[in-house]
């Protein structure tokens, strides 16, 4: 006697995008409910965040991108790692993972050297990160999804390049942390370039060879 489940197969394409979802919506799950505890305790986490050059700061690197000022601050980031993160990793899923975790580390510990002196917080930096390994890293494979993902990003997010500026009037904003992601982004997007998808080789004999090869094959028999 044999007991079966019926539908419990997903097609690799569904597969593909549910494993795109897990990670991303954990991510949020964990930064919604740090500003719920927040929001009903009145807690001020700030004291989570980086605070460069100091050793208090240094626990900013892993938790600052879980605090926010407020509920706006959170959905705008939350909107924004969403869509970048699910991207990334439904495109590079076979380097996905130590990807993020590398911009993640990087974008705090840049930030942590470069930064001004006050508490930076939010996931701006690690959202910064990965629209600039999107961008960049599907400029240099010269692959059309991933080339095309580069266009999606840069027509999305492209208002971004001044949040990395320090402008007068979002000088509140932490601009050190969004260059320092957007540089964590780049430099991973270049360690990364021979590794997960990749633009696929050219053929080694074109129409013209073949034709030619072809004739002389014709002409061989006739001989």
């Amino acid at each position: 006697m044999e007991f079966r489940i019926v539908g419990s197969h997903q097609k690799p394409e569904q597969r593909r995008i549910m494993h795109s979802l897990i990670f991303p919506f954990f991510i949020v799950m964990l930064m919604f409910s740090t500003q719920v505890f927040s929001s009903l305790e009145n807690w001020n986490l700030n004291f989570l965040g980086v605070r460069p050059r100091t050793i208090d700061g240094l626990r900013g690197i892993l938790l600052s991108p879980f605090v926010h000022s407020g509920w706006k601050h959170l959905f705008s980031n939350i909107t924004a790692f969403m869509v970048l993160s699910v991207t990334f990793f439904y495109f590079y899923r076979e380097i996905a993972y130590k990807v993020f975790v590398l911009i993640y580390l990087m974008s705090g510990i840049l930030l942590w050297c470069g930064g001004r002196e006050a508490w930076h917080i939010g996931a701006s930096g690690l959202i910064y990160g990965l629209a600039s390994f999107l961008f960049i890293s599907g400029v240099i494979r010269k692959h059309i999804p991933l080339m095309a993902v580069s266009l999606i990003v840069v027509f999305l997010y492209g208002s971004l390049f001044w949040g990395m500026l320090p402008l007068s009037y979002e000088m509140e904003l932490s601009w050190e942390g969004h260059l320092w992601g957007f540089v964590a982004g780049f430099i991973n997007a270049l360690m990364f370039r021979h590794e997960g998808p990749q633009r696929p080789p050219e053929p080694f004999v074109d129409d013209e060879d073949e034709n030619e090869s072809g004739v002389v094959a014709e002409e061989e028999e006739r001989e």
